[in-house]
């Protein structure tokens, strides 16, 4: 099943969902904006939603001002409740046991929430899990059970592969464990959606052939309402101290999975064009030292959501860089948020994946080979000395997203999803 085909069907009403995610509104980190926004459209159909989330922490990776002092907060809402729960954040981001500590933790308790999420023990009519963490897969199981309901495991990115594949992760006690508590979880669920069809190979080699048809291609959508082409000579512009020049902008998560260095590396050589990385993550002091004397690069932080639109409109061509290997485990979800900003993407990444398939399919940008110094530094040349060439990128990619990834059309796949599994089991 894929969205493109997906409608809403009757009797949403009568539907309850639980919720299980780590990040929800007004959390900023961009899976939160997505569930958020799922839940928003899923309520507009008419079905009863329950929320297990985090507190707001993504951020600064700490529980921010105004929502400290509680382990859980409930509140309901028009459409159902959401209960806010201590993520375990810890404060070095760095360390991976204390990493898994807190997901194991956060994991632990959203389990024992979601027992109670719409009623103790009442019949729902899905779960719905999202991963990373990977723990997710197991508290949504337990959940489901609890409420005699199906289990829809959201996966946003595969895990272990990213982790194993950029080194994070070298133990093989580790990896093992990791990939049996991956395949059950997959084996569990009655349903794992996934962002891409690169994502969907992966995860049905690891599940085997009587479980393929579980394996759904739902991506992730963009709010085309909310994030739409403006003038580039944004306040943020002003702010950052940038002028008229041509501005090449990575806005994301700086972390290991990203070829970061390349804007470093093409930087050295283009004194005229201001190079931005906004945002943060567990790389981001390295890739701050590695920048060290680049005058042209500049270093951004998280913007509220309200920012976000005038952020994407700052760059002029925008970076999607992943390591080799990771797109068959990882989809850059930002590339959606840049296409409805209607501004063109260079993308670093592996041939004939999710990403150089929508470019083609949009001629929204160019896709090179992931870590190729030259031929990123060849194609970044070609799209600057066109600048009119690249304006028309930007507005086909608009175009694209607006028709392929609206918010209406991915929450149809899942209200087309919930219902089959509901109806499933009531035969």
């Amino acid at each position: 099943m894929t969205a493109r085909d997906a409608d809403a069907r009757p009797g949403a009403a009568s539907r309850v969902i639980v919720v299980l995610c780590p990040h929800f509104r007004p959390d900023s980190a961009p899976t939160g904006n997505v569930m958020s926004r799922l839940v928003d459209e899923l309520a507009r159909r008419g079905y009863q939603v329950h929320v297990v989330t985090a507190l707001p922490w993504y951020r600064s990776h700490a529980i921010e001002p105004g929502w400290r002092g509680r382990l859980v907060r409930c509140q309901t809402t028009a459409w159902g409740s959401i209960t806010r729960i201590h993520p375990f954040p810890g404060s070095d981001r760095r360390s991976l046991i204390r990493r898994a500590a807190g997901f194991c933790a956060f994991s632990a308790l959203a389990a024992l929430v979601g027992l109670r999420a719409g009623g103790w023990f009442r019949r729902v009519d899905a779960v719905i899990a999202m991963s990373p963490p990977l723990t997710m897969g197991l508290t949504g199981r337990i959940v489901a059970w609890s409420h005699r309901a199906p289990e829809i495991f959201n996966v946003q990115d595969v895990f272990p592969d990213a982790a194993v594949e950029t080194g994070t992760i070298t133990n093989r006690r580790v990896i093992r464990l990791a990939r049996w508590l991956e395949v059950l979880s997959y084996r569990q669920a009655d349903a794992v959606t996934v962002l891409s069809v690169d994502l969907a190979h992966n995860v049905c080699a690891k599940v085997g052939d009587a479980r393929r048809a579980n394996v759904h291609t739902i991506p992730n959508f963009v709010d085309t309402g909310v994030i739409v082409p403006r003038d580039r000579q944004t306040a943020l512009r002003r702010e950052l101290g940038i002028g008229d020049e041509p501005v090449v902008l990575y806005a994301g998560n700086i972390g290991f999975s990203q070829s970061l260095a390349l804007l470093l590396g093409a930087a050295g050589s283009r004194p005229d064009v201001t190079f931005l990385i906004n945002g943060g993550g567990s790389g981001r002091t390295d890739i701050e030292q590695m920048a060290a004397g680049l005058d042209n690069v500049r270093f951004g932080s998280y913007v509220p959501e309200d920012r976000l639109s005038e952020l994407l409109a700052t760059g002029d061509i925008h970076v999607v860089p992943l390591r080799a290997g990771l797109a068959r485990v990882s989809m850059p979800s930002k590339t959606y948020s840049i296409l409805a900003a209607g501004r063109p993407v260079l993308a670093s990444i592996d041939p004939g994946t999710e990403v150089p398939n929508i470019l083609a399919a949009s001629g929204a940008g160019v896709a090179v080979e992931p870590d190729d110094q030259q031929a990123f530094d060849r194609a970044l040349d070609s799209l600057l000395s066109d600048p009119h060439s690249t304006a028309a990128m930007g507005r086909a990619g608009r175009q694209w997203v607006e028709q392929a990834a609206s918010p209406a059309a991915i929450a149809a796949a899942y209200a087309r999803l919930v219902d089959d599994l509901a109806q499933r089991r009531n035969r």
